[in-house]
């Protein structure tokens, strides 16, 4: 991996960890992925119109199926994460679905799409896994699950390995059709992502006309919130996709968790989760897998 592609990365799950805890306390549900769609299309509109007014119009069958799949994609990670996140801690959740989601998509692209892999590259996505299991609770959380003090917590363990890993799912499949979508067929990272978000809007929009009483008193209540993810969130994953185009899928998947660095020590502090001590551990781990990643 480039120095240019590491840098991005490790900018990239700064960003990320930050929305992600903006998401956790926003305490929302599809809606609140209505809202922050909506957010991101207006706050985005120039640069959007700027990019794509020439490129869009020429844009075949092959493109537009690309979008519209990362575009539904990203709307069921979203709404299935945000769920995670009313009924577990953000310490459980985030890390499994981020674990989850880069063991995948590597494989995917190592088996189909004819990425390789060099030991120590192998190597480091083992450090990242395993750091996330430990930031996640490790065998604390496993001892949660099976030999729980309350019903109540093992519920919500169980929910969040549930919904961890679910996640971790979707981030997989929206990675690898992302990423052949920018590598491949040589779309603008930054189109992906900003014409898949307004096809976002038009999934979402059925959530909000159901109720619109309940969408106007949730929307007074949460569009600070939707508002910083919209301007956040696309930063984000879109310096991900310009790293995807010099670097390896299966390099830079691992790679961007780096961001559970942060979010398991600034979340677990500003939302009140405990269970810090193996996190550090994990953190290092990660870290020490970031760095192999890099490298190899």
């Amino acid at each position: 991996m480039s120095f240019q592609a590491f840098a991005l990365v490790l900018l990239a799950g700064v960003i990320h960890a930050g929305w992600n805890i903006v998401a956790k306390k926003a305490g929302g549900d599809a809606r609140f992925s209505l809202f922050t769609s909506l957010c991101m299309a207006v706050v985005w509109a120039p640069l959007g119109w700027w990019l794509g007014r020439d490129a869009v119009p020429l844009w075949g069958a092959t493109e537009w199926a690309l979008v519209a799949a990362s575009a539904v994609l990203h709307v069921l990670y979203f709404v299935v994460l945000l769920r995670g996140y009313r009924v577990a801690d953000l310490t459980v959740v985030y890390p499994l679905a981020r674990g989850t989601g880069p063991l995948l998509s590597s494989l995917v692209a190592v088996l189909l799409l004819g990425e390789h892999l060099s030991a120590l590259g192998a190597a480091g996505i083992a450090g990242v896994v395993v750091g996330v299991f430990l930031i996640a609770g490790g065998p604390r959380m496993l001892r949660a699950a099976t030999h729980p003090v309350s019903q109540q917590a093992r519920q919500r363990v169980l929910a969040g390995l549930y919904y961890g890993v679910l996640t971790g799912l979707f981030i997989a499949a929206y990675t690898v059709v992302d990423g052949y979508a920018v590598k491949v067929v040589l779309l603008s990272p930054i189109l992906l992502d900003y014409v898949g978000n307004l096809l976002r809007c038009v999934v979402l929009a059925p959530v909000g006309l159901l109720d619109l009483p309940a969408a106007r008193r949730l929307w007074r209540e949460q569009w600070r919130f939707a508002l910083l993810v919209a301007i956040f969130s696309p930063v984000a994953y879109v310096l991900v996709l310009y790293a995807v185009q010099t670097a390896p899928i299966s390099h830079v998947a691992p790679a961007r968790e780096v961001s559970m660095l942060f979010a398991a020590l600034i979340g677990g502090r500003l939302l009140g989760e405990d269970d810090r001590g193996l996190r550090i551990v994990g953190a290092v781990l990660i870290a020490a897998g970031v760095v192999a990643l890099g490298l190899g």
